[in-house]
């Protein structure tokens, strides 16, 4: 590909990241994206599932018998002559890795908010995750056709509990029964709530009001309308591109995702205004633009048995710079070993195609043998790149994981290392017998590396909780294996470094005032 040919189709990328509490409606908008997007002929929902329709983003068997993400879901496809990449993440807090590292892959994020709740508790926390990054951050306050909060508190909210102006695109006219549509301030038009009728959709506005011949079915709604916008525009935030783009102002849309009210105008605004994939920061301090010639890209997630069939494993690369094509030679900068890339794969959900060619802000997948790891650099060329590492987490709960099934010891080593290998759970052994010990951040990650041991690697475990643990690692140079007790549990991780489970913070104390020269770490 030639440099204008690249940066030309760098230019159409938009890659972003869903994000919000659970329940809030994210998969549901999700899904209306596709269905815009032309990749989906009918929108599901998660709980449909007497019907056997669900979010086309949950493919996993637990995910749909659950009706929860419990895992990243990739989906591509063509808007308006743009290349659109959306990352759905799981909502729990006991997924906040998976997350985490997601946001890392993306260069915009979409915070969807339950608009009778308001801000949620991990809605809050993936916000400072996406503040911190610097990237554009839009907000769809969704499920207007239920009775709500007023509009006016949840922008005050946002700006409270954020500390991020709002800038409100559309407002309510009306909502839950006595919906009637949205006043939309930047088209200048009325958008009506037609869940069940045929009809006029838009309705224009001149100079900000509907001519006389075309009143609305509850006047009154449509004057307190009126009222609030005559607010916002006199003592409201002055929309402020600039400051969107460096996540310092959200433009804030309503609507409902369930009955796909709002959904289009929010797209069709968001291609437009949603940032081109940029530069990226490398391991060494040196920026690397999107339009570099040479090839690059980070695996940011890695996940097993997206076809049960084949019992195949995935690592998610997001291109940072340059151009993929099948077959190309590049270096693994961890190990410095040369690969070629002869098998990469493009999603929608569960589905895959084969993809020959793809630029910086596009997601591919690559089949892998046990190559990646969370966090790798891929590079072709000769000038070694590095990105920046992506975050992890200490666990903080621990269980003993034994085979029920002692005749199927294959099955279940083969497992533990395959589902280990995601980065959801973390991988221990104690020192002296080998036992696994599997650590998390939250319970539910332990629930579904249970139901995926026993349905997609036939092996049944039994799982023992050792409880919340203060995880610490120790400079081997400096271990004493007379250190363990009972307090803390000496074990080794994925890397064979030593480290130990204390059993509080009060034993991790006491530990330090013991052996006050030794060195513990939170993370290696």
């Amino acid at each position: 590909m030639k440099p204008q040919e690249l940066k030309d189709a760098v230019a159409k990328r938009r890659t972003f990241a869903i994000i919000s509490h659970p329940d809030a409606g994210k998969t549901t908008i999700t899904e209306q994206l596709l269905l815009f997007g032309g990749v989906i002929r009918e929108a599901g929902t998660v709980k449909a599932k007497k019907t056997g329709h669900f979010a086309k983003s949950d493919w996993m068997a637990i995910e749909k018998q659950r009706g929860i993400s419990v895992t990243s879901s990739v989906m591509q496809f063509g808007f308006h002559g743009k290349r659109i990449n959306i990352l759905d993440t799981p909502g729990h807090e006991d997924f906040s890795e998976d997350t985490y590292r997601t946001l890392m892959a993306v260069d915009a994020a979409v915070m969807v908010i339950d608009s009778a709740k308001g801000i949620e508790a991990q809605t809050k926390k993936l916000f400072k995750v996406v503040k911190k990054r610097g990237i554009p951050i839009f907000t769809f306050m969704n499920k207007l056709d239920r009775d709500g909060r007023e509009p006016l508190d949840l922008i005050a909210e946002l700006e409270e509990l954020l500390g991020i102006e709002g800038y409100a695109m559309n407002w309510p006219i009306g909502m839950g029964k006595g919906l009637v549509g949205l006043y939309d301030r930047v088209d200048s038009r009325i958008e009506l709530y037609r869940e069940n009728e045929a009809g006029e959709r838009y309705l224009p506005l001149t100079d900000g009001k509907l001519a006389p011949s075309e009143p609305l079915v509850n006047e009154s709604i449509y004057q307190d309308t009126l009222s609030d916008i005559e607010l916002l525009n006199d003592a409201g935030n002055q929309f402020d591109l600039k400051k969107v783009m460096k996540g310092d102002q959200t433009p804030v849309f309503f609507g409902s995702a369930l009955t796909n009210f709002g959904v289009a105008t929010f797209l069709n605004h968001f291609v437009e205004m949603a940032p081109e994939p940029g530069e990226h920061v490398l391991q060494d301090g040196r920026t690397l633009a999107p339009t570099a010639p040479d090839f690059s890209g980070f695996v940011f997630k890695i996940q097993a048995n997206m076809n049960p069939n084949h019992r195949d494993r995935i690592a998610f690369v997001r291109i940072g710079a340059g151009e993929f094509d099948r077959g190309m030679d590049v270096t693994l900068q961890r190990t410095g070993k040369p690969l070629r890339l002869n098998n990469a794969t493009e999603f929608m959900s569960d589905a895959r195609e084969q993809v020959s060619t793809a630029v910086a802000g596009d997601i591919v997948g690559l089949y892998d043998t046990g190559n990646f790891q969370i966090g790798d650099t891929i590079y072709a060329g000769k000038q070694p790149v590095e990105y920046e590492a992506l975050p992890q987490f200490t666990p903080e709960l621990f269980m003993r994981v034994t085979a029920k099934n002692v005749m199927k010891q294959k099955s279940f080593h083969k497992g533990m290392q395959q589902l280990v290998q995601e980065g959801a759970v973390q991988l221990y052994k104690t020192y002296a017998t080998g036992e696994y010990i599997l650590g998390a951040v939250g319970q539910l990650q332990f629930e579904v590396f249970k139901f995926r041991m026993q349905n997609e690697y036939n092996s049944e475990v039994v799982m023992t909780p050792i409880g919340s643990r203060v995880a610490r690692w120790i400079d081997p140079t400096q271990l004493d294996e007379r250190m363990s007790s009972s307090r803390n549990l000496l074990v080794k991780d994925v890397h064979d470094a030593p480290l130990f489970l204390f059993e509080n913070q009060y034993a991790l104390r006491w530990f330090a005032d013991k052996y006050p020269d030794v060195t513990l770490t939170a993370k290696l």
